[in-house]
């Protein structure tokens, strides 16, 4: 049973098509209208850019490249600098 749900998370690029959201080309706009884009390709759409070119070609997305991901760096937590008597322990209520 487990080897079945391993398998069913394992779905292959081509038999879903590319993620937009991890595409080099893929860009938010600033237009209500048409929020989504493609760079490589030059357009703008309401919609994912990989379900248009679905749409409109009937085949996925071929100019898909996936973005370079950058190593995290880990920073420990430092304590907070605040002094003591800089918080408030009083409550103020505002009232309408």
């Amino acid at each position: 049973m487990a080897q079945l749900d391993a398998m069913s998370q394992h779905i292959t690029f081509e038999s879903k098509g590319p993620n937009c959201w991890q595409c080099r080309s893929f860009a938010i706009t600033w237009d209500i209208k048409n929020p989504y884009g493609c760079n490589l390709m030059g357009f703008k759409s309401r919609l994912i850019p990989s379900l248009e070119v679905l749409r409109a070609d009937g085949q996925a997305c071929r100019g898909f490249i996936p973005k370079q991901v950058k190593p995290t760096e880990i920073i420990p937590m430092q304590p907070s600098k605040v002094a003591p008597s800089v918080i408030s322990t009083t409550r103020q209520v505002w009232e309408a």
